[in-house]
């Protein structure tokens, strides 16, 4: 598990919010080069990569892109106040360190703050409502007015990327920001380095499909390979309450907020991971959309399904573990062999 724990690593680093990804979509590139394929990125910035095998295509789709934010206005205090990219929680990012990406291509620091954070000096600071309203990102620069933050080369619409975090214990949990869904990525990075030194067999032809607008709504939509019968979202597997998936396993998802997945392929997973000895859970996602169900209202005729490593505090500070990416990994490579 070196490599894909190198790579998740790795790609956790390069900041990349939806409308921000020419930088990780390149990496990704580069990685499928160096491990002898031809991958190729579509004019939405999407990467598409076959790894071989004949008949029957299947495409398992991950996404590139995370949360973040956009500069909505230099108030007149010279701090910012963002929109978000996503479903980004402004509770989740209070007092978390982030970037601010300009036209001009500098970089700044500064930290999400509530309006008047201090507890010395705030008597509504634990009951005041945290929204993007009432909270703003203090620039790490001299300024106190919309006229200095301008001058610095900060304006509307600039990309805000917040720290990730990243850490693993020594009891095996991994710990950062945006595991959705750099964490699959990884994972199939590592089966295409496996496919490639084939100890990964491919009973069917198989691409991977990195998309980066996942996060708002229309990753898969387009540029998907023409011969596809079917489409597996590799993501993130919801851990919470009503739900049987737990860190340590991988999860099939039966139905989202988009309704059911194709029926066939939810069997069909199971069948392979009971058969495999793979310990998974499946479960109803309730608030939950993936790149299978974007290709499917694009209007895309494919089989579709979901997987993925069960994820704790999604569109938080998410945590899954060891147990859970070795339990997804091993679905991926046997779905595809059979």
């Amino acid at each position: 598990m070196d490599y894909l724990f190198s790579q998740l690593q790795q790609l956790i680093a390069i900041p990349s919010p939806s409308g921000f990804t020419a930088e990780v979509a390149g990496y990704v590139m580069e990685e499928l080069r160096s491990l002898g394929f031809d991958p190729v990125l579509t004019r939405k910035g999407c990467v598409v990569c076959c790894l071989g095998g004949e008949g029957r295509p299947l495409v398992y789709a991950a996404h590139i892109d995370t949360l973040g934010a956009v500069v909505a206005e230099v108030k007149a205090n010279g701090q910012l106040r963002l929109s978000p990219i996503g479903g980004l929680a402004a509770p989740n990012i209070e007092t978390e360190n982030c970037r601010i990406f300009t036209r001009s291509g500098k970089t700044y620091t500064g930290t999400m703050q509530l309006i008047d954070p201090s507890l010395h000096v705030n008597p509504d600071f634990k009951t005041k409502e945290r929204n993007y309203s009432t909270m703003q990102v203090v620039l790490d620069a001299k300024t106190a007015s919309k006229a200095e933050t301008r001058a610095l080369g900060i304006g509307v619409g600039d990309l805000v990327a917040f720290d990730p975090r990243y850490t693993v214990t020594d009891t095996g949990y991994i710990k950062s920001r945006f595991l959705d869904d750099k964490l699959s990525v990884a994972i199939l990075l590592d089966y295409a380095k496996a496919v490639r030194e084939k100890r990964a067999s491919l009973g069917r032809r198989v691409y991977l499909f990195i998309s980066v607008y996942e996060e708002v709504g229309h990753g898969a939509a387009s540029g998907l390979p023409q011969d596809a019968e079917e489409i597996v979202s590799v993501d993130m597997g919801c851990v919470g309450e009503g739900l049987s998936c737990t860190e340590h396993q991988v999860s099939i998802c039966v139905k989202d907020s988009r309704g059911p997945y194709n029926r066939a392929v939810t069997a069909a997973l199971m069948d392979c991971a009971d058969r495999c000895g793979i310990d998974y859970e499946a479960d109803v996602y309730p608030m939950y959309g993936s790149d299978a169900d974007a290709a499917l209202q694009a209007g895309w005729e494919l089989r579709h399904g979901l997987i993925g490593a069960g994820v704790y505090a999604s569109h938080g500070y998410e945590r899954t573990h060891t147990d859970g990416v070795k339990q997804t990994a091993a679905l991926v490579r046997a779905y595809a062999e059979q």
